[in-house]
């Protein structure tokens, strides 16, 4: 069952429900229907109108519960244009998390199978992926992946296989007998050294259209005065690299 978002008309205030939730603030009692969709507008027993929109990938970002700091919206976007992720892809993802990455690429009809070792991470996780409408596209595992390769290089191989992980680069290595001919690798790192243990690993493994990128993003500043780059915060996340299967 996929949740809604629930909009105040007259305010930034917002909320997730499902088809025949609750709805309890100081703007009243909601009832959400059963055939609540996209547009509708439902008022509270105060008649405080909240217009109902359908989920979108920033909402995920916005409104899943989290056990940590998820990826940005940002890099997942450079991870879905940089593999070409699409509809019918099988996804082989590590680090869940909050479940963010996975939650976005089951939304685009990508088939995904993630490890999460920390049991409690990978339980709100699934609950995530229900409040997101995606359980059904996306198995959130417990576990190490790496403990997992060599079952899963006798299978089915995968589209791609994206990595928020301290051990990536072990996986990496891995990549060929994993992946399709021509399916791609993303790992997302926070540290430079790690950044280059997964490029090395990379190149060593044979992939080809080796990149790391670091993620920086500044946002501009517009008042009365004019346009300038905003002085706050340094605009950096992480590092990504990806690689493809170019060749067997």
């Amino acid at each position: 069952m996929s949740s809604y978002l629930l909009v105040h008309a007259d305010s930034d205030r917002e909320y997730l429900r499902g088809p025949g939730e609750e709805l309890q603030t100081d703007l009243g009692v909601l009832e959400v229907p059963e055939d609540v969709a996209h547009g509708d507008v439902l008022e509270t027993h105060l008649d405080e109108a909240f217009h109902v929109r359908r989920l979108r990938g920033p909402d995920l970002f916005n409104h899943f519960e989290r056990t940590g700091a998820p990826m940005m919206p940002r890099d997942i976007g450079l991870v879905v244009g940089h593999t070409g992720a699409q509809s019918g892809d099988r996804v082989l993802d590590a680090g869940t998390g909050t479940g963010v990455l996975s939650g976005y690429l089951g939304r685009i009809g990508a088939e995904v199978t993630t490890y999460e070792i920390d049991p409690e991470f990978a339980e709100n996780a699934r609950a995530n992926m229900q409040l997101g409408g995606v359980s059904d596209r996306v198995e959130v595992r417990t576990g190490d992946l790496t403990d997992e390769l060599d079952e899963l290089a006798a299978g089915e191989p995968f589209d791609l296989i994206t990595l928020d992980t301290a051990d990536a680069a072990a996986v990496v290595e891995r990549a060929p007998e994993l992946l399709v001919p021509g399916g791609y690798v993303a790992v997302y790192t926070p540290f430079v050294e790690d950044a280059r243990d997964t490029e090395l690993a990379a190149r060593e493994a044979g992939l080809g259209d080796v990149e790391t990128l670091e993620t920086i993003q500044r946002e501009l500043t517009v008042d009365e005065r004019g346009t300038r780059p905003s002085t706050a915060g340094v605009g950096h996340t992480g590092y990504l690299l990806f690689a493809r299967l170019t060749a067997r």
